[in-house]
């Protein structure tokens, strides 16, 4: 089993001036900013999930990649590696969802992360993959108000017709933690609706795009999925206090925690940004392989 977990750091220079070229819009700093977690993500992984094999850090630029990372260990994929040229740069997590299939060496069995989601307490195997099926919670929904519902619909509607099913009133949600995918279950649903694929790129995020829920649903309706969910905690920095973040690190009650970002000022971004790194260094103490 891999790990395939994308990143972006909107402080880079080469980025950001990537960003203002092609979009002509400001830079989002809740999507962009960087919380200086991602090693402690990589130590939390490897404490907690021993049994992972390879973690592939998926980035848009060499430039990147931080100065600490050991790239013998934490294998680096630039998205040129993956997506058709003709589609760069992107600056929408959509569009590279629907490639991180094609890293080589992938794991048939990999988990996708965001960076903003740390195993905190000890995992097993069977949490992500059992019998032959990925584990993980799905939920229905009917009412589409908003991009990101929208892009959901959109997603399970396609799903529905790769595989030939009728279309639906309702569509089914995934939950929003780290997501098993099978690489061959990909490759073939990529196959069918390439063009589709295609179709919905972007390089900043619209209504129309697809997401990672178009594989995942894939695999719902073709029994390749349990409907359990995973253990983790989802925290909002809008409403999550400094404190509470600190203890739910230290002493959690879930697997995993996913910390959301969004629009905040600078002052309080700064002190959940210290809390965290000051908590995330109590708890994991140690550098991790992929660290120099």
């Amino acid at each position: 089993m891999d790990i395939v977990i994308t990143y972006v750091d909107g402080n880079d220079p080469v980025w950001k001036q990537d960003y203002e070229k092609y979009t002509n819009v400001p830079v989002m700093q809740k999507r962009f900013r960087d919380w200086g977690t991602l090693k402690y993500l990589l130590r939390g992984i490897e404490v907690n999930m021993p049994f992972i094999r390879n973690v592939f850090l998926v980035v848009s630029h060499p430039s990147q990649v931080p100065q600490w990372v050991d790239k013998l260990q934490l294998k680096i994929v630039l998205h040129k590696d993956i997506i058709p040229e003709e589609y760069l740069p992107t600056f929408n997590c959509n569009p590279i969802e629907m490639h991180l299939h094609r890293i080589e060496g992938l794991d048939e069995e990999y988990l996708y992360f965001n960076d903003d989601l740390y195993p905190l307490a000890t995992c097993r195997p069977e949490d992500f993959f059992r019998e032959g099926k990925g584990v993980l919670g799905f939920s229905r929904h009917f009412l589409v108000s908003g991009m990101y519902k929208k892009i959901c619909r959109n997603s399970d509607t396609h799903a529905r017709k790769a595989l030939g099913l009728k279309p639906s009133f309702c569509f089914v949600r995934p939950q929003h933690t780290c997501t098993p995918m099978f690489k061959s279950e990909c490759e073939q649903l990529y196959s069918i609706l390439e063009q589709d694929i295609l179709a919905s790129l972007t390089r900043v995020r619209t209504s129309g795009n697809l997401n990672q829920y178009l594989f995942l649903d894939y695999q719902l309706y073709k029994g390749r999925m349990i409907n359990e969910k995973i253990s983790n905690k989802h925290y909002s920095v809008a409403v999550a206090s400094p404190e509470k973040l600190k203890s739910f690190i230290l002493s959690p009650t879930r697997n995993l925690m996913c910390v959301n970002d969004v629009r905040l000022s600078e002052e309080r971004y700064l002190k959940l940004r210290s809390a965290m790194i000051e908590a995330f260094e109590l708890k994991f103490p140690q550098k991790s392989r992929f660290e120099k």
